[in-house]
């Protein structure tokens, strides 16, 4: 089994590699200190295996895995994490170490995982991502989104959005002059944003609140919201009657 270490604390890579060498059929083929790290290797390597430390600066774990999608192998998460993240994980079959790491617990762990190698679970996009949503606290709203665009990888905070348009089976986020594009629906992402910032004005659009000017009549029952940098955007009855609570 050949095993990817994902970890930002160097003194916990070198742990798990001493430990892993002691397990026969367990080769580490690779180590990387961050989320862009891991997304490289990754792919480069192809891994059988991910050691995938869920806490981690720039990129989460959770966000490595959403960006690897369909190319994400198995996964054992490293965390020290609350127990609400821990029940997330195991509904969603992904085992998962505490830190800090018991050996025992490793060896099982793996034992667990190479089963999972015989029998995989479903992986890609929307696993990712429905267990990134599993794994957030109750009431705590998504603070940034990863895009990735070919070899690129942003990074993007929620506060720099003006608004977000559906655009099939994709969205498209728009922050200033940036456009970026990410494989998700309107109402999966719209489950995940803080409803007092961010309001489905329409059927194909999310909009900032604080990004409004003014509001103006369209026709019967519409209304087009004109934003801060001149862009206008339709509203429907129902996105009217949304906006209007949230804004008081």
């Amino acid at each position: 089994m050949r095993i990817l270490i994902i970890d930002d604390e160097p003194l916990a890579r070198s742990f798990l590699a001493e430990q892993l060498r002691d397990i026969v059929g367990a080769e580490v083929v690779g180590e990387a200190a961050n989320g862009f790290e891991a997304v490289k290797l990754t792919e480069a390597l192809a891994p059988d295996l991910l050691l995938l430390d869920v806490q981690m600066p720039k990129l989460s774990g959770l966000e490595v895995l959403e960006l690897l999608g369909q190319r994400a192998p198995a996964v054992i998460f490293i965390t020290a994490h609350d127990q609400f993240a821990l029940r997330a994980f195991e509904v969603h079959a992904v085992d998962y170490l505490l830190k800090p790491v018991e050996p025992q617990r490793l060896r099982h762990a793996l034992e667990r995982a190479e089963q999972r190698l015989l029998h995989p679970a479903t992986s890609g996009v929307a696993a990712a991502q429905a267990l990134a949503l599993a794994a957030r606290p109750p009431g705590a709203p998504l603070e940034r989104v990863v895009i990735r665009d070919g070899a690129q990888v942003h990074v993007l905070p929620l506060q720099s959005i003006d608004y977000i348009e559906a655009q099939d089976d994709h969205v498209l986020f728009v922050a200033g002059k940036r456009k970026l594009r990410k494989q998700q629906t309107l109402t999966q992402l719209e489950s995940q944003l803080d409803r007092s910032r961010f309001v489905r004005i329409h059927r194909s659009f999310i909009l900032h609140i604080e990004r409004i000017t003014r509001i103006e009549p369209y026709a019967k029952d519409s209304w087009q919201v004109i934003l801060n940098d001149g862009s206008h955007l339709p509203m429907s009855r129902s996105g009217y009657e949304r906006l209007r609570q949230v804004m008081g």
